[in-house]
């Protein structure tokens, strides 16, 4: 399967703007593209710089993170070269921010899960939402794997999209042994999508990690 080179990415500012900010990747849904979170930056407290990355397979209309054997199940080998892939590129962005963290919705969950849990220690902090962690892909798993970072996680009840045990089993592993700081906020009547309370909720909790960070705090 041909990758290519460096990600298509939505930039939130041009590049003589981005230098000393925080950077935000956001990793949008199966089958979406970067502009699903191409204006998310609007919704956020200014300052941060939002790169809004289109994933490497092309899925339909759209484009997919990895290929998987089931909804939320990834295969490792796929799941292991995008991150990767990911992490290739950020080498190459790194040094204008002050940090970097990671935001994904749905299978853009799994992935920002997936770099959180190959390297923890690059990131500020995460946010997960409407989906589940990788699990089953060769990935470190151990308790105390997130020790310390700030981590959302935000989903819906009404939410039927994801199979339950995959949720039933990333909650249990956040709240009682990833280590994390975590921060968890359930929604409701929004089904598979993202309300304006979580959005709200999310840029509350960016700018205090990212203040953290910036006092020499975590990240």
């Amino acid at each position: 399967m041909h990758f290519p080179t460096s990600p298509v990415v939505a930039w939130s500012a041009p590049p003589q703007q981005r230098e000393g900010t925080p950077l935000l990747i956001a990793l949008h849904g199966r089958g979406a593209d970067e502009r699903s979170f191409a204006d998310l930056a609007d919704h956020l407290p200014a300052g941060p710089t939002v790169a809004s990355v289109r994933a490497p397979i092309a899925e339909g209309a759209g484009y997919a993170w990895f290929a998987n054997r089931g909804i939320g199940r990834p295969v490792p080998e796929s799941i292991g070269r995008t991150a990767q892939w990911l992490f290739d590129w950020l080498e190459s962005v790194r040094s204008q921010h002050t940090s970097v963290s990671v935001l994904g919705f749905s299978g853009g969950m799994a992935m920002a899960g997936g770099l959180v849990l190959s390297r923890p220690q690059q990131f500020a902090a995460a946010v997960l939402l409407s989906g589940t962690l990788p699990w089953d892909a060769e990935l470190p798993e151990a308790p105390d794997r997130l020790t310390g970072l700030p981590l959302f996680w935000g989903r819906d009840t009404d939410d039927q999209v994801i199979p339950a045990d995959l949720v039933a089993r990333t909650g249990t592993w956040l709240r009682e042994a990833s280590g994390a700081d975590l921060t968890e906020r359930t929604y409701r009547h929004m089904g598979h999508g993202i309300s304006a309370q979580e959005i709200a909720d999310v840029g509350a909790f960016l700018t205090s990690s990212w203040r953290r960070t910036d006092d020499g705090g975590a990240g």
